[in-house]
């Protein structure tokens, strides 16, 4: 095996401070590390630079999906031990796919019972268990399930943030300012950086926006545990691309214009939907998109060549994971691996509400 497929390559050592467990005051207050592929360079600079750093022609791609109050907390209603659980998705016929954690285990046809902070009830009947540790359970009300969560979840915020209740900073924060579709339960942590004054900046330099969902799914919690990266399984996310974004990216490069994904989630979507265009019609030009919507288990690492992406806009990622990889892919393995130290040795903020890094 070569270095690039084992997983310990991707490995290294985070100082406990720089994980960032707040938010700036701003948005568009952090920092921004510049790193230049060609020039093998990297600067320092403020996401309030990013549109003097893009170029007229330039097209943003944001990940408009909405995380949902999907963490969940009650009791065994036989019982009254505690349960907490994770809302994934629902099932065509009202089903909810969770995952689910309590002193001991359910039983088939247990119910647990949530009180909201106005006294509402409901109540979720286990109905079947998977071997991954999904559970479905049928709920006892039966409206969309994100009206539910809406007044029965919270924020689900990642582990090493070190709280699982969700502050009301967190209900604004940890959500993009251009959140539409809801179905994510993590978010899409590169546009928490954007504010509406910020887009207007680029629009004004007349860099374009373009916009694609990915719902952030429960993979993104879960740590790669193979060294042999070909033998890692990835997890699948619903995503999409509509025809008039599509259009939008085929212009901006028929005029010279660079793509630049907002976050590994934008670019997970246009590079699946990029790759299914280009099966789907071979023999059109290489640069095309089209409409695509779908399941991606899309695993981008090097050396795999990402042609639907020029500039990449990213935090800085867990050890290990899926989307450290897909950054050394696009940047280069031993350039990313260099700006991470250089990221640590300059004392920026990591993860979900840390700085950010340009990969020009």
């Amino acid at each position: 095996m070569s270095r690039e497929d084992l997983l310990s390559t991707y490995d290294y050592l985070l100082p406990n401070e720089l994980i960032a467990r707040e938010p700036l005051p701003r948005r568009d207050a952090s920092r921004l590390m510049v790193v230049d592929r060609a020039a093998g360079t990297v600067t320092h600079r403020t996401l309030q630079d990013l549109p003097d750093l893009l170029q007229a022609g330039d097209c943003l791609v944001l990940n408009n999906s909405r995380v949902l109050p999907a963490r969940l907390f009650g009791v065994r209603t036989a019982t009254g031990g505690k349960w907490e659980g994770l809302y994934l998705s629902s099932t065509p016929d009202g089903l909810w796919r969770l995952i689910g954690q309590t002193r001991g285990y359910l039983r088939l046809h247990e119910t647990v019972t949530l009180i909201n902070n106005v006294g509402e009830t409901l109540r979720l009947k286990l109905i079947e268990k998977f071997s991954d540790g999904v559970c479905h359970f049928q709920p006892s009300q039966h409206e969309a399930a994100y009206k539910i969560l809406q007044r029965f979840g919270t924020v689900p915020l990642p582990p090493y943030l070190d709280r699982k209740q969700a502050t009301e900073m967190d209900w604004e924060r940890y959500q993009t300012t251009y959140a539409l579709h809801p179905g994510s339960v993590a978010a899409p942590t590169a546009g928490l950086h954007f504010t509406p004054e910020l887009l207007e900046k680029c629009l004004v330099r007349q860099i374009g926006r373009a916009e694609v969902t990915l719902h952030v799914g429960v993979g993104t919690f879960r740590p790669v545990s193979v060294e042999n990266l070909a033998e890692h399984q990835m997890h699948s996310e619903w995503c999409e691309l509509a025809a008039e974004p599509a259009q939008l990216l085929n212009e901006t490069r028929m005029r010279g214009g660079r793509i630049v994904a907002v976050g590994t989630t934008s670019l997970r979507t246009i590079e699946s939907a990029y790759r299914a265009s280009q099966l789907a019609s071979p023999a059109r030009v290489a640069v095309e998109f089209q409409e695509w919507r779908g399941e991606t288990d899309l695993f981008v690492r090097p050396p795999t060549k990402i042609s639907s992406t020029d500039v990449l806009l990213t935090n800085f990622h867990l050890p290990k994971s899926t989307l450290l990889m897909l950054v050394t892919a696009f940047g280069g393995l031993d350039l990313m691996l260099g700006a991470y130290q250089q990221a640590i040795e300059q004392r920026y903020r990591f993860y979900s509400y840390g700085d950010a890094m340009l990969i020009l």
